[in-house]
């Protein structure tokens, strides 16, 4: 029997090439959407990798800054566990090799055999300007510090010492450690007497780094060490670490605008910084409750401003900060360097407190909420730390506190300021000898409440932009500190070559009472007219200290502003040369994948010590005939500036080189703030918030040279 089979139409032509055409692009979309998957897991892939290598320098800089924190109180354990196994330290002429050697070393050399310090004695070791790179396989790094040290016991000795380490430190075991210290002391000696250098010829500490890779905290990783995608990793959880990284900017911005705000009694300034509820405890004082409160606790110091003579300079240093889970509440924890005092009645003190403070962020803007201060020492100038230990009276009922500190924040010999954050090269908690009281453990206030973070939104694409955006801007705060430090770095030892290298191509730069050098070539000019870094003997050291930083960065991570103290002590091999202040406004920006300076700014000096004996109190104000004057002031030039302070008015008024008569110290100069408060939006007395020439001359700022101004 035969089959019958239906009949088969034949689909028309156009109709089947229609329908070809569709299942083409319906593949083309599969391959598109597999092709965009691909890319979204490489971008993602490749974000991590960036991220851990952005942490890495910031966990660099929290070894170093812990150790500072532990030598404070003699805590040789836990300063020892932050060095690797078999970690060489090079302190001086002295050398230990291995963890458990440099232990024992801490504890002989430092501790003279003790556990923690001895009644009365102060061992600070603070650690100023910066300067990490982190290798390309982000497994190790090297690093640039100064370290100044106050030490000695009270009725026995007081000692200055200053030197630079040049560390390296390795990934071990998942933690980053110390591998090897090398410190190079440059300065010392007794209080009585002051400092000198050590060396009849003082030598130059070679530096790990070169102008450009000065301006790459991390370099970017060869072809060789970009592993393959690993679809596991989850966008999600890179986010809250980027955040991390964004909160403690702001955070340590925060405490240091704080600081400066204090050096110029802005009280208002300061009280604009705390939250509605915020408290401000003093040990052994009490505690003041909001705002109006605050306020009666700073005028303790006296009336908003500096009067004719007066110093206030409070720096914050060796500061650690940790963003709370949550990301809503940080803490921080930092030494308070103060140096106070009137020259008008020939008073001068050095104090030295711990500063414990919890922040919040409303609103997305960090305020401080608890703020505790830990004095540690009050010494008369004339005397200093072995001699004199000053007690401050209780303050007048004007000034008098809401409430006593809690129990347990009174202050005892020998009490020992909380330390909140684990031993970055343990994990562990801090371990304090035996009996010592801890303070600052407990809060002040009841916990803030609870808010849940928002969910990202956004598609995947818009989220990985948006992540790389703001993982620039962090690194972009690291690199503008990299910076900052080189040039200290370079100006100390008149290395004017590799100085002007630091600049960018249209950049400028000022020399003192003087004017601006603009552009790479005119500057490299300048500075060629300069002493040569070679030239010998270096009898005599004036240092550049920049610290401090408040550091601003554009949105899109491409320029930044730096807001930083000039600390400069001044040392020879004959005498001591006492301390002077002054404040850099610099701004900074990525040209061809490296960090340069686009502006340098000094405003000095603000005070100064006409002698180590006398100090910051013995100035008095120059005769008329003997005043510098603005045309007098500028330094003789073979090669004059491109523009001249004198060209930039009100700006350069009473800064010698400048405008109007030279205000010279007991005199108040002006002080200038490129940036408004960050809590309040308060506009300063003297607000300038792009370069100093950019006013008259547009063509300097980096606005018109496709750049975005820095926020204020």
């Amino acid at each position: 029997m035969t089959k019958v089979f239906p009949s088969r139409r034949r689909m028309p032509i156009g109709l089947a090439l229609v329908v070809a055409l569709v299942a083409l692009a319906v593949q083309l979309v599969v391959v598109s959407q597999t092709s965009q998957s691909m890319s979204a897991t490489l971008r993602v892939h490749r974000l991590a990798q960036n991220v851990e290598r952005a942490e890495s320098v910031r966990a660099v800089k929290r070894v170093q800054e812990t150790y500072a924190q532990y030598s404070q109180f003699g805590l040789w354990d836990d300063m020892a566990a932050l060095f690797a196994d078999n970690a060489q330290l090079s302190y001086g002429k002295d050398n230990a090799q291995g963890r458990q050697a440099i232990q024992r070393y801490f504890l002989t050399a430092f501790g003279e055999g003790t556990d923690g310090l001895k009644p009365g004695a102060l061992h600070t070791q603070m650690v100023l300007r910066p300067l990490i790179n982190v290798s390309a396989d982000g497994q190790s790094a090297k690093g640039r510090w100064w370290e100044f040290s106050m030490t000695g016991q009270h009725g026995v000795k007081a000692e200055w010492a200053a030197g630079i380490f040049e560390n390296e430190y390795v990934r071990e075991r998942g933690l980053w450690k110390i591998s090897r210290m090398r410190y190079n002391p440059m300065f010392a000696g007794p209080y009585a007497t002051g400092w000198r250098n050590v060396d009849e010829d003082q030598k130059i500490v070679p530096y790990h780094f070169t102008p450009d890779e000065t301006g790459i905290p991390v370099p970017d990783l060869p072809a060789s060490a970009v592993s393959a995608p690993d679809p596991k990793i989850d966008l999600a959880a890179l986010e809250p670490r980027i955040s991390v990284m964004n909160e403690e900017d702001k955070v340590r911005n925060l405490q240091n605008a704080y600081g400066y705000y204090m050096d110029r009694k802005m009280w208002d300034d300061v009280t604009d910084l705390f939250t509605s509820d915020g408290a401000l405890a003093i040990a052994n004082v009490g505690v003041y409750d909001g705002p109006k409160s605050i306020r009666r606790a700073l005028e303790r110091s006296g009336p908003a401003g500096l009067t004719h003579g007066q110093l206030n300079e409070l720096m914050q240093l060796d500061m650690m900060v940790a963003i709370e889970p949550g990301g809503m509440e940080a803490r921080a924890r930092g030494l308070e360097f103060g140096m106070l005092g009137e020259a008008d009645k020939g008073t001068a003190f050095y104090t030295l407190a711990i500063f414990e403070n919890r922040y919040v962020k409303q609103n997305d803007t960090w305020r401080i909420r608890e703020m505790r201060i830990f004095p540690l020492m009050k010494t008369d100038y004339a005397q200093g730390w072995a001699k004199t230990q000053v007690v401050d009276p209780p303050p007048a009922r004007e000034h008098a506190p809401d409430r006593p500190v809690p129990a347990a924040d009174v202050m005892t010999p020998g009490a020992i300021p909380v330390f909140f954050a684990p031993n970055p090269g343990t994990g562990k908690p801090v371990t304090l000898p035996s009996g010592v009281k801890t303070v600052g453990r407990d809060r002040l206030l009841s916990a803030p409440a609870a808010v849940k973070p928002a969910a990202p939104s956004g598609s995947l694409e818009a989220r990985i932009t948006e992540a790389e955006r703001r993982l620039a801007v962090s690194k972009a705060w690291d690199g503008a500190e990299n910076m900052s430090s080189a040039y200290g770095d370079y100006l100390d030892d008149l290395d004017y070559g590799k100085l002007a290298k630091l600049f960018a191509l249209k950049g400028h730069k000022e020399i003192p009472f003087s004017g601006f050098y603009v552009g790479r070539e005119s500057i490299a000019k300048r500075d060629a007219t300069s002493p040569p870094p070679g030239s010998r003997p270096r009898t005599s050291l004036p240092l550049h200290w920049r610290t401090q930083p408040v550091i601003l960065v554009a949105s899109d991570g491409r320029s930044a502003s730096i807001r930083s103290r000039l600390f400069q002590p001044g040392s020879s091999r004959t005498r001591a040369m006492g301390f002077g202040g002054g404040m850099y406004h610099d701004q900074v920006v990525l040209e061809d994948g490296v960090w340069k300076f686009w502006s340098v700014v000094i405003d000095e000096h603000y005070f100064s010590s006409p002698t180590y004996e006398g100090g910051w109190s013995s100035a008095k104000d120059p005769a008329p005939a003997a005043r510098p004057q603005a045309a007098a002031a500028a330094q003789p030039n073979s090669y004059p500036p491109d523009i001249p302070l004198t060209k930039l008015g009100e700006r350069e008024r009473g800064f010698r080189g400048g405008t109007g008569d030279p205000i010279v110290w007991p005199g108040i100069l002006p002080m200038w703030f490129h940036y408004k408060n960050p809590v309040s939006g308060r506009v300063p007395e003297r607000y300038w918030p792009d370069c100093v020439p950019c006013a008259q001359y547009p063509e300097t700022s980096m606005k018109n040279h496709g750049y975005l101004l820095p926020p204020s």
